[in-house]
């Protein structure tokens, strides 16, 4: 037979606990809800991995994609500068590419004795396209033509990196190592007789080593060719009496292309 109890005093028995003290319902044996998660987590596993309908259970197996490897294979299939260019506009694991108006993959004539290898595109660079455009670039013009080179006649100009990194920071290790495939390409492709190294970064990425204070005027060898580390003309504009320094690395570029005709 079943009792019942009317509102009012279900009501007042509740009031009478609460002034007790009552403030929670809990069941006479604790619950551990710990042990009870592991539980139905591991039943939840189990029913994964049993066959259903007779089949063997499906294994999931997550396929790492290496992008320096990615990197190698795309740059070593381009068989010219274009399909090089075409190539790294589609690599899609530097994170740079994201954030960037314009591909900067190179000016000037390839094919020249020289080519100068900048570190990244800047603001202006990133407009328009090219590498070394805006007032590092006007710099840079003069100083070749001091030493009688053009970009538009006997010199040919990339960066490490053909993508702006944002708000014009240093490179990352890893950004570097993904795109140093493609550069390694760029050389070999234009084929130039003298690298000249701009910039720490440059030294980084084709020297392994970084301080170009201490690197620059001195010839050594990059992608099996001599090359010379110099000061990035963007550092000159903030320390112009550094340009004594470039200049005599200039005239060093200049004997050495003399040496070779």
């Amino acid at each position: 037979m079943e009792s019942a109890i009317d509102w009012h005093t279900a009501r007042a028995m509740l009031e009478w606990q609460a002034e007790m003290g009552v403030d929670e319902a809990i069941l006479a044996t604790p619950v551990d809800r710990f042990a009870a998660e592991e539980e139905a987590r591991a039943k939840a596993e189990a029913a994964r991995a049993q066959p259903q309908g007779g089949q063997a259970p499906v294994r999931i197996v997550e396929t790492r994609i290496d992008p320096i490897e990615e990197a190698v294979k795309a740059a070593q299939a381009a068989p010219d500068l274009a399909a090089l260019e075409a190539a790294m506009a589609a690599y899609p694991h530097c994170p740079l590419k994201k954030g960037a108006r314009n591909l900067v993959f190179a000016d000037g004539v390839a094919g020249s004795k020289v080519m100068f290898v900048g570190e990244a595109p800047g603001r202006d660079e990133d407009l328009q396209g090219k590498p070394f455009v805006g007032r590092a670039g006007q710099l840079l013009d003069k100083m070749l033509a001091a030493i009688g080179l053009s970009r538009d006649e006997n010199a040919y100009i990339t960066n490490v990196l053909p993508w702006r990194p944002p708000q014009n920071r240093d490179p990352k290790p890893e950004e570097i190592a993904m795109m140093l495939p493609f550069l390694q390409r760029h050389i070999a492709l234009a084929k130039p007789e003298v690298l000249v190294i701009v910039g720490n970064i440059s030294c980084q990425a084709l020297l392994g080593k970084r301080g170009i204070t201490r690197l620059r005027g001195q010839w050594g060898q990059a992608e099996g060719k001599p090359a010379i580390p110099m000061f990035h003309p963007a550092y000159l504009l903030r320390n112009p009496a550094a340009k004594r320094d470039t200049w005599a690395d200039l005239l060093e570029v200049q004997a050495k292309l003399k040496g070779l005709k």
